[in-house]
């Protein structure tokens, strides 16, 4: 029902109106401090309207008002008040515009609800559901304008959100628009300046056109993401960076890429400095804000980017991004799953490009943040193409501190050579004073060294690189008879009788320490190996299960012996003239190459019995 007047037109919401009005307020939005963001961005439309409108109509309702928006807060009268010099409402605009939700779209709006979020997300913008957002926190909403139109009216439409609404004339107003909300005694708190300061600055800082709180501008760090390359310094590239990431440090990198198709994307990334989880701060948060049309949509939104990136920071801003009513959440996966995936491959192109061109540079950020590559490597199936590419080890063929990649490394293979061959410890010392390398440098074959913890598993979840299986070298079953040793030996073996004899021997003293004992092919300098029985469990893996608190000690190992070392072919002698000390050092070889393989369990027996082996030999 409506009476109207020409000064005055009071409008009753139907029923359903209420209803709708009522999941707005308090279904929809979460968080109550949104409406600031809603209404400071319906002002930047309005302004960006009325630029518009410039281009093309020579008169304009006082012209010469600047393109500002102005909020004033008063905590002695409860209200905080939103203008702009924008394109204004006129009469029936302000009817149509003001209350959507009550003509023709209101049962479209429901019928969206009960549809589901699909639905939601396409009904901002479509049904003037940002604006009240105000009735969440008000007592009375009340909107000055005037249209751009020079023959427009001066108008004040009024509601408490319930009743209905009325229009009235409201003689001497500007342009645009002005909403004045007067606060309810639960939300007094948006009538304080800080308060609303600290909004402004977390949604609304990028806005197109200045915002002033109180006379004073709020907004004064551009949007540069929205800018051409060309048109941003580094400086400002740096500034933005320390603003936006709230970091004090310097990008080490930056990636400015804007994209039409699929989607409609501008996104501005950084690489820090320094790896703020080395320092013992915890798992970082994600770092990349979302915006739509410059306007924050989430800070931190855990899906827009994989886990694995969650040390980059930056911005993205899509205007393809459907929203719910509230903007708080995206509401079509399937769209966020895009971005996510178009924003990664680009981000690792990118990361290619520079390991290509600085090698050096690219070094130094993999030894900062290779740690997030590997865990992508290990649990994301859907960037096998690039991230392999991406990984650097040292190496057997490397210096100290430095790394080479997959590809290098399968450029400088044996031709006759299949497989990649790579040895897991503590470091590269424990690494290379091992027995395992031995065979390998002998025939030339180069290593990869995996001393972090996450080596193994990389390894394990690519199983190949460009068709070449990786093997640990500590495999028992390991066979190199078709890689010829380039450095053989000079030293004159035992003879294979004696050999065999010396095993059995050597079995018979270690018992059940063992499965078996056998003459070593891979062997170059030390006098003896040991490996797992299990030719698929690398020593790697078995400390990790003791790590786990798994039981070990049922797990067999086998020992091979070199034939062509000193201590051995004087053991083969000594097990007959003294059995004694002989089965004693036979004991001491096994516990000696368990502890080089990192599977001694116990070492309290072994460093005994090494004692109770120098007072003989001093006898």
């Amino acid at each position: 029902m409506t009476t109207e007047t020409h000064e005055e037109a009071k409008f009753e919401f139907q029923a359903e109106v209420r209803q709708l009005l009522d999941i707005v307020i308090n279904s929809l939005y979460t968080d109550k401090e949104i409406f600031v963001r809603e209404l400071v961005s319906n002002a930047s439309d309005a302004l960006e309207k009325l630029r518009h409108v410039q281009l093309t109509e020579r008169e304009i309702f006082d012209d010469g008002l600047g393109l500002d928006i102005n909020i004033t807060t008063d905590d002695t009268a409860k209200t905080i008040t939103i203008s702009d010099y924008g394109i204004g409402l006129t009469r029936d605009e302000m009817i149509e515009n003001l209350g959507t939700i009550a003509h023709s779209g209101t049962k479209k709006f429901l019928h969206s609800l009960e549809d589901g979020d699909a639905a939601r997300g396409n009904v901002i913008g479509k049904f003037g559901v940002g604006f009240y957002s105000a009735f969440m926190v008000a007592k009375q909403v009340r909107v000055y304008s005037h249209s751009w139109r020079e023959d427009g009216e001066h108008l004040c439409w009024t509601s408490d959100g319930r009743s209905g609404f009325e229009i009235t004339d409201a003689p001497g107003q500007r342009r645009g628009t002005k909403i004045v909300v007067e606060l309810t005694e639960e939300y007094e708190e948006f009538s304080k300046k800080e308060r609303v300061k600290r909004l402004l600055e977390r949604y609304s800082n990028y806005v197109s056109f200045p915002i002033f709180l109180n006379g004073e501008r709020i907004n004064t760090v551009e949007a540069i993401w929205l800018k051409q390359k060309s048109e941003v310094t580094d400086e400002q590239y740096t500034e933005f960076y320390k603003f936006a990431s709230k970091m004090y440090d310097e990008p080490r990198y930056r990636l400015h890429f804007n994209a039409d198709v699929p989607l409609e994307i501008h996104s501005l990334l950084f690489v820090p400095k320094d790896n703020q989880e080395k320092f013992g701060f915890g798992r970082m948060e994600p770092g990349v804000a979302l915006y739509c049309r410059k306007v924050l949509i989430d800070e931190n939104p855990e899906k827009l980017l994989p886990e694995w990136l969650r040390f980059v920071r930056g911005v993205i801003d899509s205007s393809d991004i459907p929203l719910n009513i509230s903007r708080e959440t995206m509401q079509d996966s399937a769209l966020l799953q895009k971005i996510n995936s178009v924003i990664t491959k680009r981000f690792l192109k990118f990361l290619d490009k520079q390991a290509k061109d600085d090698p050096d540079g690219y070094e130094e950020f993999f030894k900062e943040f290779g740690r997030y590559l590997k865990e992508g490597t290990a649990s994301d199936y859907g960037y096998r193409d690039q991230l392999p590419k991406l990984l650097r080890f040292e190496s057997s063929m490397t210096e100290a501190g430095k790394l080479t990649s997959l590809a290098d490394y399968l450029a400088r293979k044996k031709e006759e050579q299949k497989d990649i061959y790579y040895l897991s410890g503590p470091s590269r010392d424990a690494i290379e004073n091992g027995p395992y390398l031995e065979a390998f440098r002998a025939r030339g074959i180069e290593v990869l060294f995996c001393t972090d913890g996450a080596d193994e598993y990389v390894i394990n979840a690519l199983y190949q690189f460009e068709e070449h299986s990786f093997t640990s070298a500590d495999r028992a079953d390991l066979s190199l008879d078709d890689l010829p040793a380039e450095e053989v030996p000079q030293e004159e073996a035992l003879a294979e009788e004696d050999s065999k004899a010396l095993c059995a021997w050597i079995k018979e003293q270690l018992g059940d320490r063992v499965e078996e004992v056998a003459v070593g092919k891979r062997l170059v300098q030390s006098p003896a190996v040991a490996f797992n029985s299990d030719a698929h469990m690398t020593s790697h893996m078995r400390q990790m299960m003791r790590a786990m608190e798994q039981d070990v000690s049922k797990l067999k190992v086998k020992l091979e012996i070199n034939p062509r070392h000193a201590l051995v072919k004087n053991l083969a002698t000594a097990r007959e003239s003294r059995p004694e000390i002989a089965g004693m050092i036979a004991n001491q070889i096994l516990d000696n190459a368990l502890f080089s393989a990192g599977l001694l369990e116990e070492n309290k027996d072994m460093v005994q019995r090494a004692y109770d082996i120098m007072a003989r030999a001093i006898e």
